[in-house]
């Protein structure tokens, strides 16, 4: 009789599990978004949405939660309940900021190891924006000017060692060159303080730049991208420009740590399949993003050799007040 009422303890336990698994979800999920409206990660993260709640058969609601270069939103999902019902479309630094911490020698604002990995949906190469009145014409032009002028030259950033700042300063290192750093809370404001001429120089995605190219109201000196962008066949990289750098404004999908492994897998096909949504696919296509998907270990493996190429940029920048 004990060994029949353990058995069907048992067996209760697995049919709670299981009716569990299949409830989620039964109520509406929230997607943090760690930047205000109008940058890279909200303009993927919106359409993303869309085609999840579509997906998991409930809404999913963007929520922005902006500050100090994304780390408001990311210390707010790393302490979030790890049910399923909290995730994040996070950019690249989301890497940073964990070393930054270790190097201003304040207490960590989170780990990496405080994230259930998801998935990679895009990796735009980074380009170099000045307003179309700026006196350079080529890059070679800027940097002259800035080792003539340390300091005098201003960029305006998504925040602290967000990723404007770092790509900035790893150009910035290569070319021995001091720029004057002005960070915003994202990099929608970043792109609007450039454009009213707040600052004087800028970095974003080739989609978010693209409007006020085609407008003629900045131009581009060059692309942080391994190789050319195809939507800007004429923009040179760094590399070809002399600097060797490289820089990507990626995208990815983050949860708690501590994700059931079934809820964990429910997220990551309705992630996936919204990957291939055609209203998402069109949605980043119509600001030049291509989705670039990753899951599983091909994105653990990516996030690993982007943080530490990161970190080292992070390391030599040193305490950023």
């Amino acid at each position: 009789m004990r060994i029949a009422a353990l058995a069907g303890a048992a067996c209760a336990l697995l049919v709670c599990a299981a009716a569990s698994a299949q409830q989620y979800p039964n109520r509406p999920i929230t997607m943090i978004v760690p930047f205000p409206p109008g940058g890279i990660a909200d303009i993927t993260g919106r359409p993303l949405a869309v085609a999840m709640s579509k997906q998991l058969g409930q809404p999913v609601v963007v929520e922005n939660k902006a500050g100090a270069g994304g780390a408001v939103g990311h210390a707010f999902v790393a302490k979030a309940k790890p049910d399923g019902y909290t995730i994040m479309t996070a950019l690249s630094s989301i890497v940073v900021i964990p070393e930054a911490d270790k190097v201003n020698g304040r207490p960590s604002t989170y780990q990496m190891s405080d994230f259930t990995s998801i998935a990679l949906l895009s990796a735009d190469p980074t380009i170099l924006l000045v307003p179309a009145n700026a006196p350079w014409k080529s890059l070679k032009e800027l940097i002259d000017d800035a080792r003539a002028r340390p300091g005098k030259i201003s960029y305006a950033s998504s925040g602290v060692y967000g990723t404007i700042h770092t790509c900035f300063e790893m150009l910035a290192q290569a070319a021995n060159v001091k720029l004057l750093h002005v960070p915003y809370k994202g990099g929608g404001p970043a792109m609007t303080a450039l454009l009213a001429g707040e600052t004087n120089l800028g970095a974003q995605s080739p989609g978010v730049s693209d409007p006020h190219i085609k407008a003629g109201k900045i131009r581009v000196l060059g692309s942080w991208a391994g190789a050319r962008t195809a939507s800007l066949p004429d923009v040179p990289t760094m590399k070809e420009q002399g600097f060797d750098v490289e820089f990507y404004i990626w995208a990815g999908v983050f949860a708690p740590a501590g994700l059931p492994p079934d809820v964990r897998a429910r997220i990551t096909a309705a992630v996936r399949q919204s990957a291939q949504d055609p209203e998402f696919v069109k949605a980043l296509a119509n600001v030049n993003t291509p989705v670039s998907y990753k899951e599983g270990k091909d994105f653990d493996q990516f996030l690993e050799t982007d943080t530490k190429r990161l970190a080292e940029v992070v390391r030599k920048m040193g305490k950023t007040e």
